[in-house]
């Protein structure tokens, strides 16, 4: 049995966090030992492992939590598990895209000028006006 210092520790998981999934529902109840503290078994500290690493790679709670509801049933196929994996690699590359726009942008805009005042700064004049930039970002 691992008390919640031991269990954030061992998973890089923050005490008021581990509190949090449980709230959540995401992880069970630990059981208390009789000076009330929290004691958790090798099972829980699993399944904080995996909520972790599912978090890591930017999964959302409500992913999360339907991932680790088709754990628990090991027999059913892994069609919904890869449907979720694959929305969410369409969301990450939808982000990549819009963040090389972004820095597409920045590049051109800051190299608009270095020298100069505020008062001609393309800087400045790019954010004040968003019809100055090449594309939509």
């Amino acid at each position: 049995m691992l008390s919640i210092g031991d269990l954030s520790r061992r998973t890089g998981v923050k005490i008021p966090t581990i509190r949090y999934y449980e709230q959540m529902g995401l992880i069970d109840e630990p059981e208390r030992s009789a000076g009330n503290q929290r004691r958790y078994t090798n099972q829980q500290l699993e399944r904080l492992s995996f909520i972790k690493h599912a978090r890591d790679l930017g999964l959302s709670i409500k992913a999360v939590r339907e991932l680790t509801e088709l754990s628990a049933h090991p027999e059913q196929p892994c069609r919904n598990a890869h449907r979720i994996a694959k929305e969410h690699l369409a969301s990450v590359r939808a982000r990549i895209a819009k963040l090389k726009r972004l820095e597409t942008e920045l590049k051109r805009i800051e190299s608009g000028c270095e020298t100069g005042h505020i008062d001609n700064c393309h800087v400045i004049q790019a954010l004040s006006d968003h019809s100055l930039c090449d594309s939509e970002h």
